[in-house]
């Protein structure tokens, strides 16, 4: 194994307990037991990966056959449910790692997505679901909406970061190159976001609901009507 593919496992292992460990955290917000902390942790740290493989069709999910995995979400797990004001003093520290798992979670997913000869947008989208997917299905799991709708310019980095890889792969860099390259733009996406609170435009609530709104203009255009006949 070479030194590169060396780092990447590193660092995928390395994303693997940090989102399990964000993951372990919303267990805690919601003061869950421990099985509930370590499902929230199992979910974070590899869902993403087999929602990706599900939709390749690369049965059975790369996690179920390196078991590695789930021992890096387990323990997240433990480290949360026996440490966690420790851990939480040293947050930023975690959501740093968070952003570097981000980054590889999206290059090895979009990577994937590539060589299954996906196009610009199937690469695009592969490599955002890897990296995101865990978070949203741990905020499905206790009813939130997923925070990477809602807040934060966390998702469109990832997008960005699998668009790149694919365009990298268009020009003919070698895979080891792209992944580096689509890791890093994810990455300073990410922290440049964090540092300048970065957000996505926002769509404005309506003053009142659509339905409402619609029946008072009608009312408002057949009162308008009867006057002028009047």
């Amino acid at each position: 194994m070479s030194a590169g593919s060396d780092l990447l496992l590193a660092l995928d292992l390395l994303g693997t307990l940090v989102f399990a460990i964000t993951g372990a955290f919303r267990a805690v917000k919601h003061e869950l037991d421990i099985l509930g902390v370590l499902v929230l942790s199992v979910f974070t740290g590899v869902g993403g990966g087999i929602v990706r493989d599900i939709c390749l069709g690369a049965t059975p999910p790369f996690v179920f056959t390196h078991e590695i995995y789930f021992g890096i979400c387990l323990a997240g797990d433990l480290l949360v449910f026996f440490i966690a004001p420790r851990i939480a003093r040293w947050w930023q520290v975690v959501k740093f790692m968070d952003a570097v798992g981000l980054g590889v979670f999206a290059a090895i997913g979009a990577m994937k997505g590539y060589h299954h000869h996906l196009g610009f947008i199937g690469v695009a989208m592969v490599g955002t679901v890897t990296a995101v997917g865990g978070g949203v299905i741990r905020d499905i799991l206790v009813m939130e909406i997923p925070a990477v709708l809602t807040s934060d310019f966390y998702a469109t980095a990832a997008v960005i970061g699998a668009a790149v890889l694919y365009l990298a792969k268009v020009l003919g860099l070698p895979d080891a190159t792209a992944m580096l390259l689509a890791a890093v733009v994810t990455i300073l996406l990410r922290l440049l976001a964090m540092r300048f609170r970065l957000r996505l435009p926002r769509v404005t609530r309506l003053p009142k609901e659509p339905g409402r709104m619609a029946r008072r203009l009608s009312l408002a255009r057949v009162l308008r009507s009867i006057s002028r006949k009047s």
